[in-house]
C-alpha cells in the first residue's frame, strides 16, 4: 500500500488562501479527491478556497502557474491518469508531474501533489477518499501543501 509510512500532518491553515486546480476526467474519482481536499482544508482552518477546473491532468500545470501568480499561498493539484494501451499515459504523467514541480520551484508557492497515476480504475478508486477507499489522496495533497507553507516560514 502506497500510504505506508505516511506522516500524520497536523496543520493550521488559518489565514491561508488556497487554490485547488482539478481535472475533469474520471468524475467519480475526481469527486472523491475534491471532497477530500475540501474536507482537509476546512479542517485545517482554511477559509479562502478557490477551485479551478481544467479539462485533464495535462492542463494542471498551466492552471497552477496562473494560481501561483494570483494570490495563492498554496495550490492543491488533483487529477487522475489511468494507464491504457498506448504511451499516452507516460507522456501525460511526465508532463503533469514535471510541470507542477516547475510551478512550485519557479514561483515558490507550494503545490500539493494529488495526481493519481494508476494502472486501473480500481487503484484510483482505492485512493480517492470514497467510502471503502483505503486512502484519501485529495486530503493528503491538501495537508502537504499547507504543511509546506508552514515549513517554509521557518527558513
Amino acid at each position: 500500500m502506497s500510504g505506508t509510512g505516511a506522516p500524520d500532518l497536523q496543520v493550521d491553515g488559518s489565514g491561508l488562501y488556497v487554490t485547488i486546480v482539478a481535472a475533469r476526467w474520471h468524475t467519480v474519482v475526481m469527486d472523491g479527491l475534491l471532497a477530500g481536499a475540501r474536507r482537509a482544508l476546512v479542517a485545517a482552518g482554511v477559509t479562502e478556497i478557490r477551485e479551478v477546473r481544467v479539462p485533464g491532468s495535462f492542463e494542471l500545470p498551466i492552471a497552477a502557474s496562473r494560481a501561483a501568480h494570483h494570490r495563492a499561498d498554496a495550490i492543491v493539484a488533483l487529477g487522475v491518469v489511468i494507464r491504457g494501451g498506448t504511451p499516452h499515459f507516460e507522456y501525460v504523467c511526465q508532463a503533469a508531474t514535471q510541470g507542477l514541480s516547475d510551478v512550485a520551484l519557479r514561483s515558490g508557492v507550494p503545490v500539493g501533489f494529488g495526481l493519481l497515476t494508476c494502472d486501473d480504475e480500481a487503484q484510483a478508486i482505492d485512493r480517492a477518499g470514497l467510502p471503502g477507499s483505503h486512502e484519501d489522496k485529495g486530503a493528503d495533497a491538501a495537508n502537504a501543501a499547507i504543511a509546506t507553507v508552514l515549513a517554509l516560514r521557518g527558513i
